[in-house]
């Protein structure tokens, strides 16, 4: 099973860490900048990362992805199969990708990917945004919302874990102050300090000089 796509989105980390908590050996592809791969446009039509392909069968999205891997390889099982838990676990996942990801993304772009990756200028006011607004209205909700258990759902690490934690992998390559959200700060340390995540963080790391 191939995943295109960088690790440094956090919709790749996140499908790659999900994969590796199911056992699952996850080969990783990332093309050259300029250099469209034909079989990652196969998969993403719309050039949308990840892009993923088993045997012949293609598919991108994140969420699309993950569905899979989880009917495919139902134990150990990282969506809850009660239904009010299925679904908080779904919420959490879109809270992740469209209010964590939706707030750090333009800092990570403006500190990061613009200037290193493509000679584009920072905007200083996208990022002030992002880190004095937007960020921490998507971290106080969290904040207020880990159970003391360390995990989202059921005692167990699940889907919403691994969801919301990927985005804090973004946050530290940028070193964001997280000390105005202790519990936050401590929770998401604890998951993304786990194999299925460490592995991809420290090769973020390593390419971007950390």
């Amino acid at each position: 099973m191939i995943v295109y796509g960088s690790s440094l989105s956090p919709f790749v980390r996140k499908t790659l860490a999900f994969g590796a908590e199911k056992g699952l050996t996850l080969e990783n592809k990332v093309a050259a900048p300029g250099a469209p791969d034909p079989e990652f446009l196969a998969c993403s039509p719309f050039k949308k990362i990840p892009g993923f392909k088993d045997g012949d069968f293609q598919i991108s999205d994140s969420t699309a992805i993950i569905t899979y891997l989880e009917a495919l390889h139902p134990e150990p099982n990282l969506i809850p199969t009660d239904p009010r838990n299925r679904a908080r676990a779904i919420w959490f996942e879109e809270y992740a990708d469209t209010i964590i990801v939706a707030a750090a993304g333009p800092l990570f772009f403006n500190r990061i990917v613009g200037p290193r990756f493509m000679g584009a200028a920072t905007d200083e006011a996208a990022c002030a945004k992002a880190e004095n607004e937007t960020i921490p209205a998507a971290l106080d909700y969290l904040e207020r919302t880990i159970p003391a258990s360390g995990f989202l759902l059921e005692d167990r690490l699940t889907l919403a874990d691994i969801a919301v934690t990927s985005p804090f992998a973004n946050l530290g390559h940028l070193n964001f102050d997280l000390s105005r959200w202790p519990k936050a700060k401590a929770y998401s340390e604890a998951i993304l300090a786990r194999p299925s995540f460490d592995h991809w963080v420290q090769r973020e790391k390593r390419f971007l000089g950390g």
